[in-house]
Order: structure tokens, then C-alpha cells, then sequence
């Protein structure tokens, strides 16, 4: 009773059964878990503040507290007689933005009686699921009541009845009975100065903190993955226009569950790599080992032979899973001991086996499927899958993903109004590519999400004729594989394209304009590494206005969008580690439930990357006042000239733009280079002759500052490039010294000097 008395003792006989109703109903459907109750005052005026992603948080955050709760909530919601008369009743304090100051007085009020007030201070409820600006108000409440703000973060509550999950409040699947809410408490903070950036900061650590605790996150991968094809089997899950193969949810099982018993007893080793294309051989390989309790390890086969062979010794592989025509193809490639034709093992699995799984898949549940197949239901914080990064500044590094990682990653994608349900997705990024394993592999199987494959992003005729057979709603690529998708395919081979992402590098504006004026869909511009599973951030479609006509921001040109749920950040100064302050540009560090645990036995490199439990990530970053990411380089792509630090990338977009380049793949690109004295000298790597002097000339008619300004051109026959897409820094950074020391590096002319 203590939750829901208030402290007034007039009228409010109704108003106490009413809550005493709700109280009872709440505790009946929703299974509640609460922590940091001790940083409730146990007296005196106090704000609450809180995140906002359901009309029932209200009723949470009551259960929750101690202390009855004094609401204040927009006045238009009293407009509506039912909820106008709901509200009034529980004395809620209306707010407007044509008269604020007269709610704030009341709230004031209230505080200074020595009552709790909960304020929303994102002023509405989120309808793309991540975490909206917040507002100033609540500060000057607090500011002029002299009292604590106290942050909490409701968790767990989107795809609920009256979140607007699937882009309505409404009409949706429900969730599980005893579905179980979240709530945390975090420390007191001092209404002083930039209170609204230490609220953003405290409810990203208290979402950091809150989503791991799920307890849909602990499953394991293999048994998401049953259970998600399990569901609905006679549906089509995969349509792969190479092999001109189309394979329903059961089909798909069944095949993974026969190949997964062979495998269980003939494979000795923990980890196997893969060496496949994306298409129904390599997903189903990569399925099939995760249900017989392998780890997959799917191999960058565009690696040079030293890097494969030092990843072979590293996670102590012994045997791959390939095919005769990706043997064929890869070449050269250094293959260990056992290698397994996939078409070889598919080929001798028994039909009447393959029906009798398939019968069985129709018709138990999936946990039951599950349960007779021995695969484990928790997965927790054991290794799941071992990729290994691009090795685009050095040697690559084994990333080592657990299922919580991979699944609550799939999580945070489904927590936003990004891919919907009714989506299907062009999958052509390699299996090695960490946003081609999880996002274009992973997510569908688990979501039931159709995938029309095709075997890489840079077989244009091939992503065409994907793309027109199998109508896919949603594209993904890096920029230089979405660049000659706009020159070379047919705008009505893509026509069922709602929208493309983009990661990996900067999206340049022209690609972005053009690629929506050819195919009527816009490029929205993500973030991630692998090390984070991979998505950290993207920006998001705009979704439905409010009934009132409001709209919310999904996106922002030149970011990254917002962070994802059950995700913390942290900018820090390059030189000196200390905290940024608002808006200014630093070191991102991460913290969440997607962030992996170590790099495959690395001691010196964890020490690196990771630093008071955040994780470095190594790009320079700011963030706006709404809560969109800009990602401004990598710390290794800046050259310190001058003393001022020179971002590569915004000089190569104007280099690029000087020369006025076709944008037709790498070009152009800037690096920094030392002359024997220790001094920063920035070189131009381009693939078409350039006069020096001229191109210093058009980039200064630009305004490009002195200090940027490149004083040498080489001109290379290619820029090298990854197989994931992103340049090849490390052969760049060899290719400019060496072509710097022939040229006679000591003599070269400073930067920003005529």
C-alpha cells in the first residue's frame, strides 16, 4: 500500500481504488524487477525524471518508487475526455507549451512541500525507440525548487501494448504473460549548470546497466534460431538467385539440423572456419555448426596468405567448411588440414531423414524442437562466434562474440522503428563482414525476415538480378559497393527498395542525393565495428507524426543517427582522457550489452582497447544536443600539422572534389607521412594524374586551410582496398612511405607554406 497512497487525505477515496486497481492488474501481467531503490530520498521534494517509451511507465515507476508520485503530463492528453478524466483523478499537473510557467510553479510547489514530482523530460514518448532530445524545462524546476534530480530508465517495455513499436500503439503481438519490466534508480544529481547533458549520461548508463539483465538475452543463439524458423516453417525464408534456390523456414531447419548431427560427432575442433559467399550454402553452414555446438569462424578469403595463416594459429583451427567452386575462385588461399565439401556433405544427407526432421519441425513448438535436439537454451557470455577484423590499420584481430552480444544485439535492432517484420532484405555482404554475418544472416533467421541472397556486394549484374527476381525492401552496403549500384543497375530492377544503409565509411552527400533521386528510397548512414556485433548507431526512417501533428526526428544529414538502446558513451580528449565537454569532438568509448568481451588471446591489445571497463574505439566522435553521433575519422587518420590536428577525410573530399572525380570506387586518398627531421607531411594517393601546383590552387580557392593543404600528389595504378570494403590503411600507409622516401621525403615542402 505504500506504492500507491498519496499523501493527501481529501477527495481522493476514488483516486485510491483506481490506483490500488492498477497497482493490482500491473503486478498481474508484468513481472517487475527494481534496482538502485536505495538512491530514493526518503523524505523531502525531489524529480524524477525518465525515459519515456510507454503510456504504462507511469504505472512502473509508481509501483516502483516508495513514495506516491505526483505526474505531470502534456495538456492536450486531457483533451480526451476518458483519459482527461483518467488523469484528473490521479491529480496530474498539466503542462503546456503555450503557458509553461504556470505548470512549473505548480510543480515547484509540490517540490517544495517536500513531495516527489516525475517528470518526462523528452516531453513525449519515443516512436523510434531510442532515447530523444532532452528538453530544458525540467532543469529549471529543479533549479528553482533547490532540489535533487533523480534519473531512472524504464526497460523492457517497447513492443508492449502502448509503446509505438511497428509504428502504432496498438495493434501488435503481445508480449509474453509476466513479461519482465526493469526499472533503475541512479544516484541523485545537483540541478547546476548542463543538467540535461548529465540526465542523457546518466539514462544511457542506466539502459547500459538495465538491457543485459533481460532474460530473453540469455538465450542462446542456436536455440533463438529454432525457435524463430520453428515459427511459421512453410513460409519462405530464402531465395538464393545464384544457386536459383528457394528454401521455406523448415526446409532450412531441417537441412541444418541433419547437417548439424553429422558435424556434432565427425568435427573435433571447437571452432571451423568457413570459407563461403553469403547464399544458402553459407548460411546454412554457419547454422548447422551453431546447432552442433561448434563456434563458425567465417574467413576473410581476400586476406593475404601470412594474415589467414596467423588467424588459423590464433583460434587454433585445423578444419574448413568450403566448396570445390570457392576453392576454384579464392586461389591461392592457404587451406588447413581437413578441408569439408559442403555440397559433398548435402548431397549424402538422407532424404527420409531430412522429411522426418521437417515433419517434426511442423509440428512441435520450437522450444520443444529444441529441447529433443539437445541445444542448450542459455547462452550467456560464451563464445558464439570468432570473426576477425578487417585488418584495414594493421593485422587482423580475433573478435571474440558471445550469444548475449549477437542476440542482444538483434535485440537493440528490433528495440527501433528500423526494420520492420514485414521487410525483406538483399543479403550480399560476406559472412566476414561482421554487418553481413549479423544483420543480413543472423537477424532474419531469428526474426523470420526473408533474405534474397546474392554472392557479393560487387557483382552488380548478380545484386540486379537479385534485386528484380526477389523484390527486397531493404539494401545494405558500404559506399563503394552502393556507388555503382546507382550508375549501372536499372532504376526498376530496385524499385521494392523502402531503404538502403550504409556503414563502414562516410557516406558521401552526392552519393546519398543520387542514389534517391534514381531509386526513390533514402540511404540511411549506421555506425559500427565489429567488436560491437556489430551496430552501434544509425539513423533511423521518420516515423508517423502524433495525433497532434508532432513530429519526431529519426535521422540527421552527416551523422550516424542516435545510439541504440542498452548503449553508453563517452568522448574523451585525444591527449589528455579527460571527459569533453557538450558538443566537443573526442574519443568514442562504449559500454553495453553488444560490446564484445576481448580480443581472441591478445592480452596487449585488450589492455588498448579497453579502459575502466569502456571500451576505446578509436574514432574521433561529438555528439549534437538532440543526441546524433557524428564520427569525425579514426585517431589514425589525423595528422598533426602545426600543431592542429587535420582530419584525411575531409581533405579527401576535397581533393576529390578538385579533381572532380567520377566517385566510381577508391580514387583518392590522403595520408600522413614523417620526413627525417619528425615532421607530419600530408601526401595525396590518387589514381589519375594531377599538376601539384594546381590542385594546392583549386583546393585553396575552396577555402581548405593552409595547414590542410597537401603539398605532393602520387599518382598509383589502384588504391588498395579490403574485400569488406574500407581501404586497405596499412598497404596505403606503406604505399605513401615508400613513395615518399623515393621523392626524397627530407627535402619535402611544410605544410600549409606557398
Amino acid at each position: 500500500m505504500r506504492y500507491i497512497i498519496p499523501p493527501k487525505n481529501i477527495w481522493f477515496v476514488p483516486a485510491f481504488f483506481l490506483r490500488l486497481l492498477i497497482y493490482i492488474l500491473t503486478r498481474l501481467l508484468y513481472a517487475l524487477r527494481v534496482s538502485g531503490r536505495e538512491h530514493l530520498p526518503n523524505k523531502g521534494g525531489c524529480l524524477l525524471v525518465s525515459n519515456h517509451l510507454s503510456y504504462l511507465d507511469v504505472l512502473f515507476l509508481q509501483i516502483a518508487s516508495p513514495r506516491y508520485l505526483q505526474y505531470v503530463a502534456h495538456e492536450e492528453l486531457f483533451h480526451t475526455w476518458w483519459l482527461g478524466w483518467f488523469l484528473r483523478m490521479l491529480d496530474v499537473i498539466p503542462i503546456s507549451s503555450r503557458n509553461p510557467r504556470r505548470a512549473i510553479r505548480q510543480v515547484v510547489e509540490h517540490l517544495e512541500n517536500g513531495e516527489m514530482v516525475c517528470v518526462f523530460p523528452e516531453g513525449q514518448i519515443s516512436r523510434t525507440g531510442n532515447l530523444l532530445k532532452i528538453r530544458q524545462g525540467f532543469a529549471l524546476m529543479a533549479r528553482q525548487a533547490g532540489v535533487p534530480v533523480l534519473p531512472a530508465v524504464v526497460d523492457g517495455v517497447w513492443g508492449s501494448l502502448l509503446s509505438f513499436s511497428g509504428n502504432g500503439y496498438w495493434w501488435k503481438k503481445p508480449l509474453p504473460f509476466r513479461h519482465q519490466v526493469r526499472v533503475g534508480f541512479g544516484a541523485p544529481l545537483e540541478p547546476n549548470e548542463d543538467l540535461p547533458h548529465r540526465v542523457r549520461l546518466a539514462f544511457l548508463d542506466l539502459q547500459a546497466d538495465l538491457m543485459p539483465k533481460r532474460p530473453e538475452l540469455d538465450v542462446s543463439l542456436g536455440h533463438a534460431a529454432v525457435r524463430g524458423l520453428a515459427r511459421r516453417p512453410w513460409k519462405l525464408q530464402l531465395v538464393d538467385t545464384f544457386a536459383e534456390r528457394r528454401l521455406s523456414r523448415g526446409k532450412l531447419l531441417a537441412a541444418a539440423i541433419a547437417l548439424s548431427r553429422r558435424w556434432k560427432s565427425r568435427l573435433k575442433d571447437e571452432r571451423v572456419a568457413l570459407v563461403l559467399p553469403p547464399g544458402a550454402g553459407g548460411g546454412l553452414a554457419n547454422l548447422a555448426l551453431v546447432l552442433a555446438g561448434r563456434i563458425p569462424v567465417n574467413m576473410n578469403f581476400t586476406a593475404g596468405r601470412s594474415a589467414t595463416e596467423s588467424s588459423y594459429r590464433r583460434a587454433g583451427i585445423s578444419t574448413a567448411v568450403t566448396a570445390e567452386a570457392m576453392k576454384a575462385k579464392v586461389g591461392d588461399f592457404p587451406w588447413p588440414e581437413t578441408v569439408i565439401d559442403l555440397p559433398a556433405e548435402l548431397k549424402s544427407l538422407s532424404k527420409p531423414a531430412l522429411l522426418g526432421w521437417l515433419v517434426l519441425i511442423w509440428l512441435l513448438p520450437g522450444k520443444a524442437l529444441a529441447a529433443l535436439l539437445g541445444v542448450p537454451r542459455g547462452g550467456g557470455d560464451r563464445e558464439a562466434a570468432l570473426l576477425f577484423t578487417s585488418g584495414s590499420s594493421g593485422e587482423p584481430k580475433g573478435v571474440v562474440l558471445t550469444h548475449r552480444n549477437l542476440v542482444g544485439n538483434i535485440t537493440q535492432i528490433s528495440n527501433t522503428n528500423f526494420l520492420l517484420n514485414n521487410d525483406s532484405f538483399l543479403a550480399a555482404l560476406p559472412l566476414f563482414h561482421s554487418f553481413g554475418f549479423t544483420v543480413t544472416w543472423w537477424f532474419p533467421i531469428l526474426n523470420g525476415i526473408p533474405i534474397v541472397t546474392a554472392p557479393s556486394p560487387l557483382d552488380v549484374p548478380a545484386i540486379s538480378k537479385a534485386a528484380k527476381s526477389g523484390q527486397p525492401t531493404a539494401l545494405f552496403g558500404t559506399p563503394g559497393f552502393l556507388r555503382p549500384y546507382v550508375k549501372k543497375i536499372p532504376a526498376e530492377n530496385l524499385d521494392s527498395i523502402r531503404l538502403a544503409v550504409s556503414g563502414a565509411e562516410h557516406l558521401p552527400e552526392d552519393l546519398r542525393k543520387s542514389f534517391e533521386d534514381k531509386f526513390g528510397a533514402p540511404v540511411l548512414e549506421g555506425y559500427g565495428l565489429t567488436e560491437t556485433s556489430p551496430v552501434v548507431s544509425v539513423n533511423l526512417p521518420a516515423p508517423k507524426p502524433a495525433m497532434n501533428g508532432e513530429r519526431q526526428v529519426g535521422h540527421r544529414d552527416g551523422s550516424v543517427g542516435r545510439l541504440f538502446p542498452g548503449l553508453s558513451a563517452r568522448l574523451v580528449h585525444q591527449e589528455t582522457g579527460e571527459p569533453c565537454a557538450p558538443g566537443e569532438s573526442g574519443v568514442l568509448r562504449l559500454r553495453g550489452v553488444n560490446v564484445f568481451p576481448g580480443y581472441l588471446e591478445d592480452p596487449e591489445q585488450n589492455k588498448k582497447a579497453f579502459d575502466d571497463g569502456w571500451f576505446v574505439t578509436g574514432d574521433l566522435a561529438r555528439f549534437d544536443q538532440d543526441g546524433f553521433l557524428f564520427i569525425e575519422g579514426r585517431v589514425s587518420r589525423f595528422s598533426k600539422i602545426g600543431g592542429e590536428m587535420v582530419p584525411h577525410g575531409r581533405v579527401e573530399e576535397a581533393v576529390a572534389d578538385a579533381l572532380n572525380l567520377s566517385g566510381d570506387g577508391a580514387e583518392v586518398v590522403v595520408m600522413g607521412v614523417q620526413d627525417a627531421d619528425g615532421r607530419e607531411h600530408l601526401v595525396v594517393l590518387g589514381t589519375v594524374e594531377a599538376d601539384p601546383g594546381e590542385l594546392r590552387k583549386k583546393l585553396k580557392e575552396a577555402g581548405l586551410p593552409n595547414l590542410w593543404i597537401p603539398k605532393r600528389h602520387y599518382q598509383v595504378d589502384e588504391i588498395p582496398v579490403l574485400g569488406s570494403g574500407k581501404l586497405d590503411l596499412a598497404a596505403c600507409q606503406k604505399l605513401a612511405d615508400d613513395k615518399f622516401a623515393g621523392d626524397g621525403g627530407k627535402n619535402a615542402e611544410s605544410n600549409g607554406e606557398d
